[in-house]
């Protein structure tokens, strides 16, 4: 059940950095979840939005935004995550529809998918974030007596620390097929440990396992200091984007993978606004230009 109003039950290790970010993508989301031709639903997120200090006053609807969706920030940034949501939502549903049950988020930050989405049953959810952000996210659920269509486990730990060690404690079984998700989330990483991720992947996978993320194109991201997209997020709301990724050479995750023998597939967000017929499209000086959304999967024998 969602509860019509939510509670400020403050923010411990969301605030700040790219825990803010976090509430970005929650309020783009509940944009979305609002919008006449809405691409993806998540009825949680504009509770999230509310309860936490930093974003309590952010729009979580477009009739909340003066110049609608000519905003570069809360119209078109807010339509692609609601267009890439809506993505890695089709690919998680489609993979657990051939054998796999185990899920797991990097990165889960305030996505509801555990609550939201209509899970197969003996489903098993791993949600990796820092400590802070999924104790906040839990608050707010537990306050609108939320209950998950799938097992939730919540693994709090840093990726920085040994993710792979409190998994396992969690319960995940690497003998057995699992889908895995990075969304949003290796912009900020070192090259380095993007490829340890991936490589961990990999080695943690058995055949008929799945994998999506999104990466950039090795690319001088300083270029779109002036894009509107990263200049209106940085004066509405106090992030600048390009300060928070990591800017050194990117390592070719998609072609690392197909070395190893998974079968991948790199599209562009532009890819799925024409399939979706709804959703951002290329403009000058394009600050999302560079972003891939990268499908994998680890065949059978």
């Amino acid at each position: 059940m969602v509860s019509t109003t939510s509670r400020n039950v403050g923010i411990d290790g969301v605030e700040g950095g790219v825990g803010v970010t976090a509430l970005l993508v929650a309020a783009a989301r509940a944009i979305e979840t609002h919008r006449h031709d809405t691409l993806a639903q998540d009825a949680y997120a504009e509770h999230f939005v509310r309860a936490a200090p930093a974003s309590a006053g952010w729009p979580v609807r477009m009739q909340h935004v003066a110049d609608g969706d000519a905003n570069p920030l809360w119209g078109r940034f807010a339509r692609y995550f609601g267009l890439r949501t809506r993505v890695f939502d089709d690919f998680l549903l489609r993979s657990v529809q051939h054998n796999a049950r185990q899920v797991v988020l990097f990165g889960a930050g305030l996505d509801s998918r555990a609550y939201r989405l209509d899970w197969p049953p003996g489903c098993v959810i791993f949600e990796i974030d820092r400590e802070g952000v999924l104790a906040f996210k839990h608050r707010v659920l537990d306050g609108l007596s939320a209950t998950p269509k799938a097992t939730r486990v919540p693994v709090p730990v840093d990726l920085r620390a040994d993710w792979v060690g409190a998994l396992a404690d969690a319960g995940f079984d690497p003998a057995a097929p699992s889908v895995w998700l990075a969304e949003g989330l290796l912009f900020y990483l070192p090259a380095a440990a993007e490829t340890y991720l991936l490589d961990t992947v990999d080695r943690l996978s058995t055949p008929g396992s799945a994998l999506a993320f999104e990466v950039k194109l090795d690319r001088d991201l300083l270029e779109y200091r002036d894009s509107p997209l990263y200049t209106s997020t940085t004066r509405q709301i106090g992030i600048d984007l390009l300060d928070l990724f990591d800017r050194a050479p990117r390592p070719d995750s998609a072609g690392d993978l197909a070395r190893k023998g998974w079968s991948t597939a790199v599209h562009t967000p532009y890819d799925f606004t024409q399939h979706h017929g709804r959703g951002p499209l290329p403009e000058p000086n394009d600050a999302l230009a560079g972003n891939r959304w990268v499908f994998a999967d680890k065949p059978r024998p």
